[in-house]
């Protein structure tokens, strides 16, 4: 390939535009009129407007987004997450235009996209499932019958997609026929499919997944797994690899049946096999849960932890390269931790907030890398996602890892908006996550509803996390004019304040 469009916006175009300008490939860079002057538009080497600030009319936008292709003279299209890359018809579009998608084919996509036919793919490779029932018709009183079949509690899911939409969990059965009536109505309206499904509920799981990497070849290998339990409204927050106190031969066959999934469905380019952890030690079972047929978010620990870059390998897979190492090849080298920083409001239930980046200041250091798509002076508004940057870590041990990643949020400078970081700072520091892969963590465990139960304690962090974030700000504005700042709980201050949204 030649030139590349981005067929997205933020930190993963940033991402995609090194790694093609590493490899010598030009890039084309989209844009809405929200984003003109946006970091991902700057650093391309072309730009192209592609419709208003609403991602429908822009990011979105199918058409335009082609025609950009054309007009650019681009040979190849990167989805990046989130918007059209888990989209078949778009992937689809992109091959019909004469384009290479750096993806997996479009059928790939539309097969793992489906919940139902994803889990049957699953088992027909010998991946375990989480026990359940896919009804055989979608009427109220057929899927009615499969929780009663699966039994108490059980978890009514959308067919069609994820992220917890059109998921409901009942745990009595008079609340079955408004959870059946209220998930189908949901998943209608999120993905235009009102399919649902009945699993049984698993109580407390980790999230654990694995990245696999496939070739047009038939190659498919692993790049082992990621924890990614911490997680509020099924978004991940924090995500590290390797995954703590995960037993080798767990780890092992988990990586195994990643493989098998992905193979058996003719994988190509990076994938994520996701799975839920049910049970500690070596006694721990693993049930399959999705497939994401994209990169990940959090796709910088593994690159870290095993020395891969996998937007690199994206574009050699694309290229129609086979794999250039084999699974004994890969290893795992030290911890990699992963904080989402995001303009959000942990004193009001994690809320999105809008706002000028007055000063933002990214830490840097040995074992530290940001990747954002934000720069000083940009508006924070409300027509995307509010991530301002990934902060990753990486040393040699997960407590090394922990201590840099505690050092480098309290270095993270962020003034124009109320920020996440006071939060972060404030989970790592849960006794359940710092002693989870302890020698005696035994009792210290992490799963997907802890930031949920102790969201009241993450809201206000303690005295000295705030003390270190304050006095980090106020190097930062020291000497210069601070403004005042509204704090937590409608408390105002002055600028090092931590809480740091400018109210002028």
């Amino acid at each position: 390939m030649r030139r590349v469009l981005i067929a997205n916006r933020g930190e993963i175009a940033v991402r995609v535009i090194r790694a093609c300008r590493e490899r010598g490939i030009e890039t084309v860079a989209i844009f809405s009129d929200a984003d003109r002057e946006a970091p991902h538009v700057l650093a391309a080497d072309h730009a192209m407007h592609v419709g208003p600030a609403a991602a429908s009319a822009s990011y979105l936008n199918v058409p335009a987004i082609l025609a950009a292709a054309a007009e650019s003279g681009a040979d190849a299209v990167h989805p990046g997450y989130g918007f059209l890359s888990e989209n078949a018809a778009f992937a689809e579009a992109c091959a019909n235009a004469g384009l290479i998608f750096i993806g997996p084919p479009a059928s790939v996509i539309a097969r793992m996209g489906s919940k139902t036919a994803a889990r049957a793919a699953a088992m027909s490779a010998g991946v375990p499932v989480v026990p359940g029932v896919v009804p055989a018709s979608q009427s109220p009183a057929a899927i009615a019958d499969a929780v009663r079949r699966v039994g108490f509690p059980a978890l009514i899911k959308a067919a069609a997609g994820g992220g917890g939409k059109g998921m409901r969990i009942v745990r009595r059965d008079d609340e079955v026929a408004e959870a059946v009536e209220s998930a189908s109505r949901e998943a209608a309206r999120a993905f235009a499919d009102g399919a649902v499904y009945v699993e049984r509920l698993i109580d407390r799981p980790r999230h654990i997944e694995v990245q696999v990497l496939g070739d047009r070849h038939g190659h498919v290998v692993h790049l082992f797994e990621r924890d990614c339990s911490l997680q509020r409204r099924h978004q991940k927050v924090i995500e590290e690899t390797p995954a703590p106190s995960l037993a080798p031969s767990v780890r092992a066959a988990m990586t195994a049946a990643a493989v098998a999934a992905a193979g058996a469905v003719g994988y190509v380019n990076a994938g994520t096999v996701e799975f839920i952890l049910e049970g500690h030690g070596e006694d721990a079972r693993f049930y399959f849960l999705e497939m994401n047929t994209r990169l990940q978010v959090e796709h910088p620990v593994t690159e870290l932890v095993t020395g891969r870059d996998l937007v690199h390998a994206q574009l050699r897979v694309a290229d129609g390269e086979p794999l250039w190492f084999t699974q004994a090849d890969v290893t795992q080298r030290g911890h990699a931790i992963e904080c989402r920083v995001y303009a959000e409001d942990a004193s009001r239930g994690l809320l999105p907030q809008t706002g000028r980046l007055i000063r933002y200041v990214e830490p840097s250091g040995p074992g530290v890398r940001v990747d954002s798509g934000v720069r000083e002076g940009q508006a924070v508004g409300v027509d995307y996602d509010p991530m301002l940057a990934k902060l990753i870590v990486h040393a040699e041990t997960r407590d090394a890892a922990m201590a840099r990643m505690a050092e480098a949020l309290k270095a993270f400078a962020i003034l124009g908006v109320r920020h996440n970081v006071p939060f972060l700072l404030a989970l790592l520091n849960l006794s359940e996550v710092r002693m989870q892969d302890a020698p005696e963590a035994q009792g210290y465990h992490v799963d997907t509803g802890l930031i949920e139960r102790r969201l009241a304690d993450l809201s206000a962090p303690p005295d000295d996390t705030l003390r270190a974030a304050a006095e980090a700000v106020g190097k930062l504005v020291q000497g210069t004019h601070a403004p005042r700042a509204q704090g937590p709980a409608g408390v105002t201050g002055r600028a090092d304040d931590p809480w740091v949204t400018i109210a002028w």
